[in-house]
Order: C-alpha cells, then structure tokens, then sequence
C-alpha cells in the first residue's frame, strides 16, 4: 500500500502530463489536453420546410388529442413531424434533408407551438450532420426567431438561431415555411 505522499504526488503527476499512467495494470489515469487549432466558423443555411398534415401522403401527423378543449381551444394538439427540407418552395425541388421531430400547440392564449426539431442534412458538406432547434414559434408573427441549440457532425457544439417565415398556407394546416439559420459551430 502506497503511502499518503505518494498518492498525493501521483494524482498531482497524472493531472498535469499528457500520458496514460498504470500502476501494477490495476488502473489508468489519462489527463485530457485541448487543442486549439479549431476556430468557430459562421455558416449561414437557406431551405424550405414542407409540413403536410393533409392528403393521401402526410409528412406530420396528430399523436396526441387533448380530452379537454375548453382548456384553451387548440391547446395541446401535437404532432410528429417529418418533413423534408427543400432548396427551393416547391415541393419537386432539391431535397436537402429532412426536419425530424414535434411540434405542439403549447399556448392556451394565441397559436404558439413548443418546436423540438432535427433538421438532418444529407446533401453536400453537410452530408451527415443535423441542427437541433428548440424553442417557441408564434406560427402567425411574419418571421419568428427559435434558437439552435445544438447539432451533430460538422454542426457539433452549434448554437445560433433560425428564421422561420410562412410563404404558403392552406386552411387544412398544410404549409411551407422559409427558413434562414445562422449557427457557429466547429
């Protein structure tokens, strides 16, 4: 049994050295080291965000019906998205990915929907990567700030926000939506 001082000076060494340490292969100890050669880059994306809750192929649907709807109306109604990501409004153009996730009405005042979204990329750099945005969009306000909140791929530690602005709507909820995100990421 190793002795007080040696234990101390032994945790002190592993702390600051940049090696993997075993004593008698009981255990190992590595110190982690940063670097900082990557520098935060500023990338800018534009798409279309098709939401079809109607027809014989939807790309949302209703999962949750509130058993009480005097609590607000519309209030609680969610649904489960899957909607493709387009280059341009119209639905046959590009496809650049797909916006995976829910989105529920969460105001029991006005029209306001909690939006937990993936936007998964699969085109181009961004082939592989994914934003996550999680936030508040008043769907009646012109354009509507949510906040990025994270991402995967070339979009790890990402943070920065979206724009969302309705540039088609019909009355059975259908819609396409603009959007312009501005993320910092690594």
């Amino acid at each position: 049994m190793a002795s007080f001082a040696s234990q101390t000076f032994l945790i002190i060494f592993t702390l600051f050295s940049p090696f993997f340490i075993t004593i008698n292969g009981e255990f190992s100890i590595q110190s982690i080291v940063t670097s900082t050669k990557r520098m935060e880059k500023m990338t800018h994306l534009h798409f279309y965000f098709h939401d079809t809750i109607s027809g014989k192929h939807p790309t949302a649907m209703q999962i949750i019906k509130p058993h009480n709807r005097s609590a607000g109306g519309l209030f609680g109604i969610t649904f489960m998205a899957d909607d493709p990501l387009t280059e341009k409004p119209k639905s046959s153009s590009k496809l650049d990915g797909r916006a995976q996730g829910i989105y529920a009405l969460a105001s029991q005042h006005d029209v306001g929907l909690l939006m937990v979204m993936n936007f998964a990329f699969f085109e181009g750099t961004y082939n592989g990567s994914a934003l996550s945005i999680l936030g508040r969009n008043e769907i009646f306000h012109d354009v509507r700030e949510m906040p990025v909140v994270g991402g995967t791929g070339i979009f790890r530690f990402a943070r920065g926000y979206a724009l969302a602005k309705t540039v088609w709507s019909n009355q059975k909820g259908d819609a396409i939506v603009e959007y312009n995100v501005s993320v910092v990421h690594y």
